[in-house]
């Protein structure tokens, strides 16, 4: 299975920036969609941004202008910057990727991974 590590996570004041991270392990051969989620006390989980491999980015409408979803192939890693930050984005955050690993006796298999999750705590 793919293990995903998150990373980044921490205690800001409004208006100030944080990039969190997300590194896949084992053999990945591709990553076809990745996606940040996030959950605060109390609410729903909710998706806040979505990339495709192929396609355009989406977000949420609440964080719209202020969060940036990439990647990087070569580490396989998904980051999340957020700017400007405000005290309803506090929130444990999970990411998500959908994919393609090698298996056992080189077969290509899919998987669908998520993180530990990582807090976010942005005070006013």
């Amino acid at each position: 299975q793919v293990q995903l590590t998150e990373s980044g996570g921490g205690s800001v004041q409004a208006g100030e920036s944080l990039t969190l991270s997300c590194t896949a392990s084992r053999s990945i051969i591709s990553m076809n969609v990745m996606r940040w989620y996030r959950q605060a006390p109390g609410k729903q989980r909710e998706l806040v941004a979505t990339l495709p491999a192929r396609g355009t980015e989406s977000y949420a409408d609440s964080v719209k202008g202020r969060f940036t979803i990439s990647k990087d192939y070569r580490t396989f890693t998904v980051y999340l910057l957020m700017r400007n930050l405000e005290a309803e984005d506090t929130a444990i955050y999970y990411c998500n990727i959908e994919g393609a690993r090698s298996g056992q006796w080189g077969k290509v298999e899919p998987f669908n991974s998520w993180g530990q999750g990582t807090q976010v705590t942005v005070s006013a």
